[in-house]
């Protein structure tokens, strides 16, 4: 995956708080390392930390907004170049998409930012460590994203990574952002199981993650993709499926427990919508699933 190297970036779209601390009480996540893969379970990819009744403080935060991404992810030739300036890049091409998705429709999309953060970060949603993985806040219509996390896919979940499974991830998170805008979002609490409210949710924003990833060339900032491109899409989603990180984490699968659907759910879900390429056929709330 590459980066048409003479787009324009517009960095604005991502805000950059790397290196900013947070004081006071964070986000609390018991159960030791278990613990934290469960929370993870729920968060990753979709949940936040209000639905969990966490991390409802209020911390201070010190220290300037890095102005880097403003002055170094300016073209696409950045973002091929380094990560953040990646990141940027994604966010542009999905969100261009979805404002002619909208605009073709009638309606007005309303961008969100997101937000690069290291360890902590307060949020609408509450304050949130970054052991939570990235979540979409519909209080503040923001995504929230610490760059580790790519490496936890890898080494946690037994991703292969690359490029485009950050792709996944980000485009993942403003499929809730389009849920949010249309009112369809439900954070699906106390409806779990693999016919649940929140695992419907959840498929549906893999859907709508492939549904940009079909028009994602259109949009002028990326190449077409290849078949390795979405290889790494695929491998992502299976990777945050419920059945494997329980498998991986408690030796059994439990499916009255899932809340984002199993890594085949996960990899079906995104190939409709990139097969497709259409959001109508991403109705994971009118049949089976």
């Amino acid at each position: 995956m590459t980066f048409n190297p003479n787009a324009s970036l517009d960095p604005s779209q991502v805000t950059d708080v790397r290196g900013r601390r947070v004081g006071g009480r964070g986000l609390a996540v018991g159960g030791g390392t278990i613990g934290i893969i469960l929370t993870l379970l729920y968060l990753v990819l979709g949940g936040s930390p209000a639905d969990l009744g966490l991390g409802t403080s209020n911390p201070a935060i010190v220290g300037p907004e890095n102005t880097q991404l403003a002055t170094e992810c300016r073209t696409g030739r950045d973002a091929n170049a380094r990560e953040d300036c990646r990141i940027v890049g994604f966010v542009n091409s999905i969100q261009a998409f979805w404002t002619d998705e909208f605009r073709s429709v009638g309606d007005r999309y309303v961008p969100a930012t997101t937000v690069l953060y290291s360890d902590a970060v307060n949020t609408g949603c509450g304050a949130a460590s970054s052991q939570v993985g990235p979540f979409y806040c519909p209080t503040d219509q923001r995504v929230y994203l610490d760059l580790g996390f790519f490496d936890e896919l890898q080494t946690r979940f037994g991703a292969r990574g690359g490029p485009f499974a950050e792709a996944y991830v980000v485009a993942h998170e403003y499929g809730h952002h389009v849920q949010d805008l249309t009112g369809v979002l439900s954070s699906g609490n106390g409806q779990t199981g693999a016919e649940g409210e929140s695992v419907r949710t959840e498929l549906q924003a893999d859907c709508l993650a492939g549904v940009w990833a079909d028009h994602a060339a259109a949009t002028g900032f990326l190449q077409p993709l290849t078949d390795e491109d979405i290889s790494q899409s695929l491998d992502a989603a299976s990777a945050v499926g419920d059945d494997r990180i329980q498998a991986e984490t408690q030796g059994q699968v439990n499916p009255e427990s899932w809340t984002h659907g199993s890594s085949a759910q996960r990899q079906q879900w995104f190939l409709v919508g990139y097969e497709q390429g259409t959001s109508a056929e991403c109705d994971t709330f009118g049949g089976p699933i």
